[in-house]
């Protein structure tokens, strides 16, 4: 999505923000217990889609082999058969720009295709801590804060959005329970066994709920993709949506048969 400024109907909470980035460093080892969630929380408000890189092909498209920008998941869809490849899975990966050109960083392949961006600003992306989502040479997928991005070795892929949803294991302290700020969102974390966990709601959700979902889901890390502009290919779910008119879509493929 293009530029959206973040609304709260409680508005974030300064003082509790940075209070939550001072003590990241104290938390690394705290678990998501079950507690008691919002009924927005609960998954079978959300189609989700665990990914295991290290065996399965995951991948971060923008434009094809003309520099054509692809855009929407019917024209990944496509491009990819007429390659020899099925898709699985899609969803956006990210904020966009003007013409459809990343917000922040893009990598694809170990070439930085958009720059990280580090500068302060107004809107989702920039409610700190934002973060990246990569994928390593090995398959290994993350997310870090962005300030902690340009020390992961052998990043292959990535994606920048913003906010961080959940670090380790805290709600981001700026979601408050109780919002009206409701949309259609997309977002992804990353699970205790390694894999990571693509997750869009089925309908419009707080940051709160979103967070708290990825947060029962066991999900030490989690960052939001974007809102209400989300769409989900997930055919072996019958979940399919191929509109969409994206910067960024992450995708799932296997050869063709």
């Amino acid at each position: 999505m293009r530029w959206k400024v973040f609304r709260n109907s409680q508005g974030p909470q300064p003082g509790r923000l940075l209070r939550w980035v001072a003590g990241l460093g104290l938390l690394s080892g705290t678990q998501c217990g079950p507690g008691h969630a919002p009924a927005a929380s609960d998954p079978s408000h959300y189609v989700s889609y665990q990914v295991n890189p290290r065996r399965q092909t995951l991948r971060l498209y923008w434009q094809d082999e003309r520099g054509q920008q692809l855009r929407s998941i019917r024209r990944l869809r496509e491009w990819l058969a007429s390659r020899g490849q099925r898709l699985l899975f899609a969803t956006n990966g990210g904020m966009y720009k003007a013409g459809n050109v990343p917000l922040g960083l893009l990598q694809q392949q170990g070439v930085v295709r958009t720059p990280l961006d580090t500068a302060q600003g107004v809107g989702n992306f920039y409610l700190q801590p934002n973060g990246v989502f990569y994928l390593t040479a090995g398959g290994q997928p993350g997310i870090v804060p962005t300030a902690a991005f340009p020390g992961v070795p052998d990043v292959r892929y990535a994606t920048q959005s913003g906010p961080l949803l959940v670090l380790n294991g805290r709600v981001h302290p700026a979601f408050q329970p109780h919002s009206t700020n409701l949309h259609i969102r997309n977002g992804v974390g990353i699970l205790p066994n390694g894999n990571a966990l693509f997750a869009m709601s089925k309908e419009k959700v707080s940051f709160h709920d979103f967070a708290t979902y990825f947060q029962r889901q066991g999900c030490q890390t989690a960052l939001y993709l974007d809102g209400f502009v989300s769409r989900t290919y997930l055919p072996e779910q019958h979940w399919v949506q191929t509109d969409g008119d994206f910067g960024v879509i992450i995708g799932v493929t296997e050869p063709a048969r």
